[in-house]
């Protein structure tokens, strides 16, 4: 009989110092680690991943904490860089301490742009990214109903992005963050032109200032009916046609691209990129001018004229002084 209880005490004590092993002593993960627990996953397999990852040292423990605790663990891509114990790795699971991918939105980024960070940030490919921004066409139906994609509706800001998130709620946070600052505008329907002529001017200039001189201009263009003959919607019709090469070569003046605002008058199609709230409010409330061109002064800003003869000294100077 003392044998028995000796052997019992022994293996209450063995397996007491496996559970402050494997429970409270810290495991180094070994490097940076990132685990995937998906929705759905029960306590078990949850376990055994982070088991199989090296967050944890046993599946076993992990699940013998977890029913004497009876918290609901949260599914999430979890980050593993510090030594940790099973304790510890439990807390974090069970308050869903997730892993968040940064994305930086910047002002005059198009689709492509934004599809290159989301797939930088590992969190889903540029070809579906590309191919959602074609297909969910509702998110604005009632912000643009001739939009052909979300380009110009996919707000510039820092996003905070989770792998559990899909790449449709990712567009819907953009196309949300739009809506907010549209409204604070005044901008809340029927946005087709507004934007479209935004995101000519988020390109054409980042001197703030200046962006409702760009709008005013463009506008007493369309007014007029002549050309706007806007480089960035050239570079924009090169890009849809997937011949752009980083410069704009002479037959990419003569692109038959309904957004070549070199050959076909008007504004194009729609927008060439995701304008910020500072040149939406340009287009909305653009400078009253009899400006009709504007150059380059070669030092961040522009020249504006009323006159063909006053621009043609405008580019001469602008010649001059980028040969010096």
């Amino acid at each position: 009989m003392r044998l028995v209880l000796k052997l019992l005490l022994l293996v209450l004590l063995l397996a007491a110092a496996w559970l402050a092993y494997t429970l409270w002593l810290p495991l180094p993960p070994g490097g940076e680690k990132f685990v995937m627990l998906r929705p759905g996953m029960s306590a078990r397999q949850i376990a055994g991943e982070l088991e199989r990852s090296g967050a944890i040292r046993s599946g076993r423990a992990f699940l013998f904490l977890h029913y004497t605790r009876r918290q609901s663990l949260k599914a999430g891509e979890y980050r593993f860089a510090d030594p940790a114990s099973t304790f510890q790795v439990h807390d974090r699971v069970a308050r869903g301490d997730i892993y968040v991918h940064t994305v930086a939105i910047p002002e005059g980024y198009n689709t492509y742009d934004i599809a290159a960070a989301i797939e930088a940030a590992g969190l889903g490919s540029r070809a579906e990214f590309l191919a959602l921004t074609r297909s969910q066409l509702a998110l604005i139906s009632d912000l643009d109903p001739k939009a052909s994609s979300l380009e110009g509706y996919l707000f510039p800001d820092t996003y905070k992005f989770t792998r559990t998130q899909s790449l449709r709620d990712m567009l819907a946070a953009m196309v949300r963050r739009f809506r907010q600052e549209a409204q604070s505008l005044g901008l809340t329907a029927n946005c087709h032109d507004v934007v479209t002529l935004a995101s000519i001017v988020e390109k054409e200039t980042g001197v703030p200032e200046e962006r409702p001189l760009v709008a005013g201009v463009f506008y007493n263009r369309v007014a007029k009916k002549i050309a706007l003959a806007a480089d960035p919607t050239v570079i924009y019709a090169a890009l849809l046609a997937g011949s752009y090469d980083g410069v704009i070569n002479q037959s990419d003046l003569h692109m038959a691209s309904p957004y070549n605002t070199y050959r076909y008058p008007g504004l194009p199609p729609g927008p060439i990129c995701n304008p910020g709230r500072a040149s939406l409010e340009a287009a909305l409330r653009p400078a009253k001018t009899e400006f009709l061109y504007f150059v380059s002064d070669n030092q961040g800003r522009h020249l504006f004229s009323r006159t063909l003869e006053e621009h043609a000294r405008n580019v001469a100077a602008y010649r001059r002084a980028a040969a010096r």
